[in-house]
């Protein structure tokens, strides 16, 4: 009778030591999750940013179930054009932008108001141009270009759209660049290091713009390349529509934006209006129409997401 009651009393104390383990071991879950979703709360740039690559992966997953292999070809070489214009268009924006705002800088500390005035005045000029005219005038240049066989491979084509893209989206990083050089002029910290030999520019690009000015560039480099896709998605729409098609279709590469000017890409819009008076072929939108409206699901929802980055990027670090 003793030996079953220690037996029974070891196997209560296993008992409660399970338990109290499996107590443990669930609160430090709870916690740890309680601890992720403060993490996602506070940064919501990042939830933005998977749930964009994870939506265009799911949307990428039903091209390639329900649309022709030449479509989703297609497809992802205009998805890759785009991204590589926009990166290139985010590059040298702001390779011109800091060599602008740094030249600006510099004349003026010299006292040579007339370099820094014609800089003024030539970012004045650009930002009078409608980004769009401006852009459209580049490929009319392009297009000429590549008639008179000056440029002829289609990296090279991408180079020059991203040229003229980033002409007229540059003046508004200088106006970011500036603003922030600026801002750190009126301290105390600027002189004093001036006042300690430090020169001008390590006080510029390391101090200000590197240091204490990365959050603003990053958030402002984000931006740059929605514009850029935006602006090009625009232009080669019009650029498709408009041109002959001996133009459009062979010598220039590419794109969402041409991609949707596309007659079938067309077709495929105008079968979501017919979809509306008649609800019945709802159904085929997802099956027979995938091009032109995962063209435009693209479009839209990369935009969207963008938009969605920057504005959380901006919150989060109170830019």
């Amino acid at each position: 009778m003793k030996f079953l009651l220690k037996q029974i009393q070891r196997h209560d104390a296993q008992l409660k030591a399970l338990w109290q383990n499996g107590r443990r071991r669930a609160a430090q879950v709870l916690s740890a999750a309680e601890r992720q979703t403060e993490r996602w709360a506070h940064f919501p740039a990042r939830v933005y940013f998977l749930a964009w690559a994870g939506g265009l992966f799911l949307l990428w997953l039903w091209d390639f179930f329900f649309l022709n292999a030449p479509e989703r070809h297609l497809l992802e070489i205009a998805f890759v054009h785009s991204l590589l214009i926009a990166g290139l268009v985010v590059v040298l924006s702001f390779v011109w932008a800091w060599l602008t705002a740094y030249l600006i800088e510099f004349f003026s500390d010299r006292q040579k108001d007339v370099a820094a005035g014609l800089l003024h005045f030539a970012l004045n000029l650009i930002r009078s141009l409608p980004q769009i005219v401006g852009v459209l005038l580049g490929y009319v240049w392009i297009t000429y270009r590549i008639q008179t066989g000056h440029i002829r491979s289609g990296l090279g084509i991408m180079l020059w759209m991203s040229v003229f893209l980033s002409l007229f989206i540059f003046p508004e990083v200088v106006a970011l660049l500036r603003e922030r050089i600026a801002y750190f002029r009126q301290s105390d910290f600027f002189n004093a290091m001036r006042v300690s030999g430090i020169s001008d520019a390590r006080i510029i690009n390391y101090d200000i713009l590197w240091k204490n000015s990365r959050r603003h560039i990053l958030n402002k480099m984000i931006a740059v390349f929605s514009s850029a896709i935006f602006l090009q998605c625009s232009v080669d729409f019009i650029v498709s529509v408009g041109l002959s098609t001996r133009v459009s279709a062979v010598n220039l590469p590419t794109t969402l934006g041409s991609l949707l000017a596309n007659i079938d890409s067309k077709q495929d819009i105008l079968a979501i209006g017919y979809s509306l008076t008649h609800p019945g072929y709802l159904p085929n939108l997802f099956f027979l129409h995938l091009q032109g409206i995962s063209v435009a699901l693209v479009i839209v929802f990369t935009l969207f997401s963008l938009y969605k980055i920057t504005n959380a990027l901006a919150e989060r670090f109170r830019l």
